[in-house]
């Protein structure tokens, strides 16, 4: 018997809901479906293939493509035949995808287009992916003169060269603590840590998140945000199988909004950003809206806050004058406005990976769209605490997620135990003993619980930003490079919450005043903070940099202060920089840096 792993579960659903569409993709002007028995039998094609190309027990295969299902057929596969996957993503560097590939030693890698592999071709001819060996092509991509490239059709045809004894073999040799997928996130300094997850964690988290959002095969759910991250992989991936929903592959980025409304998902996963997009789109059409119909809609709001306050506090449906009330603002308002949205049929909304603004929250609560707030991370498979249905707070980021244990430690930071804790950091013991303690994963985070068992984010202990999309981006190396600059005495990148990342440069007295007594500006930093010369120099310094980071990793805006950071204030003895410090004493320019 194979253990009851992700894959495992895959086949059986092929067995049992045979023809029942699995996935959907959008071709010719409609969505075309793939049912759970075409599924099953294309992740064993896959993993049949990988095994004829010489992929072996314990090696890596890393994915590199935006979500399609391709994707899943190789995340799947790849476990299934007792390897681990690796999803990169898509904006990645070539340098920083190399560093992924390299840290894995995965001999094959699977590429979305000729952009996708073009960042493999230029690391593989400067020599840094030697365990490389072969490439393969998502479906639909065009052939490439190279040997070492597969089209999806030449890959699938592989299969022929194993038999499907092999393959059932290497999933019953699965076992629930062996390593199933690696999650690479950014750590507080350096390259990313790879986080390791068993087979258990996943399946186990897959197990206790569907109960909470009722998850079935009347579902559905638009699979559009990076698949390296567990949250995306979780919705997309572990919970889908384990219960039926329905994936609609959204076409790409540009035409997620569009997609939403065309299949109007019951179960839909977003980062802050995207709840931005749509908060930002519903005011601008308020304000042009005639008066009597922005009456109509503030009152409608106002019963809806009221509705759903009864609802996340568990009293159930609104009932008399409150009921009827309730039904007049859905003729008038929410019917029209949720389709509008894509949230016409929105049982579930979440919101994780960043922290979201209660007055989104709030707006969408009047818009009778309840947004159940998730806190985690990938070292617990994605959910510590959970807003669920009929407890929920606002401001809080739920009650602990069904099996974990959570505990508050002496400074506040937030200790995690379950079956969701994962291995370990792939390679890097030191890094691994220091997260996890006599079994209690250390987020890093600091929290505290009110009294009644709801999780309140205070802080984090560490410098990590994580941006309204949800990408966590270690700051120091980004500033350091800026601070390669002679005339930069401090760097400091903002972005945490917000849509991109800007930095606050203070200059170096010393270095600046000699650059303007040579360029005959002013040699004074307050004076010199304005000159347009300077920030034009600084202005191409940073574009430089920018040329070797990934895209959401760039540096859009700056402000050069009048004058530098200084010990006591922002700086430590030890001339560290206290980040609430400058935030507190520079709000003003940081808040002029994003003003649309």
């Amino acid at each position: 018997m194979a253990v009851d792993s992700i894959p495992a579960r895959l086949l059986a659903a092929g067995a049992s809901r045979g023809s029942a569409p699995a996935y959907h993709v959008k071709s010719g002007g409609g969505w075309t479906s793939t049912s759970w028995s075409e599924y099953a039998a294309l992740v064993r094609r896959v993993g049949k293939a990988m095994m004829a190309l010489g992929f072996e027990p314990g090696e890596k295969a890393c994915i590199l493509g935006f979500n399609r299902p391709e994707w899943l057929l190789m995340d799947v596969a790849t476990m299934a035949v007792g390897g681990a996957p690796a999803g990169i993503y898509t904006t990645c560097s070539p340098p920083e995808v190399a560093y992924i590939v390299s840290h894995t030693e995965a001999p094959i890698v699977l590429v979305e287009n000729h952009a996708q592999w073009d960042k493999i071709r230029i690391e593989r001819d400067a020599g840094n992916l030697p365990n490389v060996k072969h490439v393969v092509l998502m479906d639909g991509a065009e052939a490439v003169a190279d040997e070492m490239v597969l089209t999806w059709t030449e890959f699938l045809e592989k299969a022929a060269d194993s038999d499907d004894a092999s393959f059932d073999a290497r999933l019953e040799a699965l076992k629930a603590a062996d390593l199933a997928t690696l999650i690479y996130t950014s750590g507080t300094t350096g390259p990313p840590k790879g986080v390791m997850l068993s087979h258990e964690n996943l399946s186990w988290t897959a197990d206790q998140a569907s109960p909470l959002v009722g998850a079935g095969p009347t579902d559905s759910v638009v699979s559009y945000l990076p698949l390296s991250h567990i949250a995306e992989q979780m919705f997309t991936l572990h919970v889908p199988i384990t219960t039926g929903v329905n994936v609609y592959f959204a076409e790409s980025i540009e035409k997620v909004k569009d997609n939403f409304v065309e299949v109007q998902p019951t179960i839909l996963f977003a980062v802050p950003r995207i709840w931005e997009k749509f908060y930002a789109g519903v005011n601008a059409k308020l304000a042009t809206a005639p008066p009597l119909r922005q009456k109509i809609g503030s009152w409608a709001m106002s019963v809806g806050r009221e509705v759903n306050a009864r609802r996340n506090a568990g009293q159930g449906e609104p009932t008399g004058l409150l009921g009827m009330k309730y039904n007049l603002a859905n003729k008038l308002v929410f019917s029209k406005a949720k389709p509008n949205l894509g949230l016409g049929r929105a049982r579930i909304c979440v919101s994780g990976a960043a922290p979201i603004s209660g007055e989104i929250i709030s707006f969408f609560t009047g818009l009778d769209v309840i947004i159940h707030e998730v806190y985690g991370q990938s070292e617990d498979t994605g959910p510590t605490s959970f807003n669920r249905p009929g407890r929920t707070r606002v401001g809080s980021v739920g009650p602990a997620f069904p099996g974990v244990d959570i505990k508050i430690a002496e400074d506040e930071e937030i200790l995690v135990k379950g079956k969701n804790v994962f291995l370990g950091y792939y390679k890097e013991p030191e890094a691994t003993a220091e997260a996890l303690v006599d079994g209690w994963l250390h987020s890093g985070d600091l929290g505290k619980f009110d009294s009644d068992g709801f999780l309140h984010i205070t802080g984090r202990k560490k410098d990590i930003i994580i941006t309204a999309g949800g990408k966590n981006i270690a700051p120091k190396n980004i500033e350091a490079s800026i601070k390669d600059l002679a005339q930069v005495g401090e760097a400091v990148v903002i972005g945490d919450r917000r849509k991109f990342l800007s930095a606050l440069i203070s200059l170096d007295p010393d270095h600046a005043a000699a650059w303007g007594k040579a360029n005959g500006e002013p040699e004074d930093v307050a004076a010199l903070s304005q000159s347009a010369k300077l920030r034009g120099v600084i202005d191409a310094h940073i574009a430089e940099v920018n040329k070797s980071l990934a895209r959401v990793e760039q540096i859009k805006k700056f402000t050069i202060l009048e004058r530098p950071l200084e010990i006591g204030r922002e700086l430590t003895p030890t001339m560290k920089v206290q980040r609430p410090k400058v935030n507190t004493n520079f709000a003003d320019q940081i808040e002029a840096m994003y003003v649309d």
